[in-house]
């Protein structure tokens, strides 16, 4: 199974734009509290992005690049609701393939699709997110188009936090994930240019080994 970054170059300009235009925002000192419960001292809004042309540009042709030498038999690109909506909806133009996406669940009215947009049993689909914590949201999508008769090749995201939980819940599922960037990648930029000192970076380092417990 594939779980890595796919360019270190490119993992390296993916995080230093991601903390250039304060999608990335470090604050051991007064860690941010997630929708989960975990503190954390990292913040990540990658649909920041989409507010910086020349940012969304790189990114976008990123994923494509990535797709062609990883994926080439991909047929569709799948974004997962929301944030992976607008990401996918880019790559899939640049590619010239049919986007559909997924939604956490059924809708409760009209056709209730959890799957929006045209596919095929069998069809070849990457899975598109713009971040990825755990991996749960994400791997619950290609769930539900495995579901569908989907043949889901793989996922691509922005950004991983690179828990080991992640990686063992992706090599559960036998879903590859090849990520643009990721947190080791984005911490040794940060301090190369100062925005964290070697304390901090032990904090933030330690934070990730147990996300759950951290701060207690």
């Amino acid at each position: 199974m594939i779980y890595q970054c796919f360019h270190p170059e490119t993992g390296k300009k993916t995080a230093q734009a991601l903390l250039d235009i304060h999608a990335i925002k470090l604050s051991p000192e007064n860690p941010f509290t997630w929708a989960s419960g975990w503190k954390s001292p990292i913040y990540c809004d990658n649909r920041l992005s989409l507010s910086y042309p020349a940012v969304r540009n790189a990114i976008k042709e990123s994923f494509a690049e990535l797709i062609r030498h990883h994926f080439p038999e991909a047929e569709a690109i799948a974004g997962v609701a929301t944030a992976g909506i607008p990401q996918g909806v880019l790559v899939a133009d640049v590619l010239g393939l049919p986007f559909l996406y997924v939604r956490a669940k059924s809708k409760s009215h009209g056709l209730a699709n959890q799957i929006e947009g045209r596919y095929e049993k069998g069809m070849k689909v990457v899975v598109l997110e713009d971040l990825v914590s755990t991996g749960g949201s994400s791997l619950a999508a290609v769930d539900a188009l495995r579901d569908a008769g989907v043949d889901v090749q793989g996922m691509t995201c922005i950004f991983t936090y690179g828990f080991p939980q992640a990686e063992e819940n992706f090599r559960a599922k036998k879903v590859d994930l090849v990520y643009l960037s990721e947190y080791s990648l984005l911490l040794s930029q940060a301090l190369s240019q100062g925005a964290i000192g070697s304390s901090e970076m032990d904090t933030l380092n330690e934070w990730r080994q147990d996300p759950a417990a951290w701060n207690q």
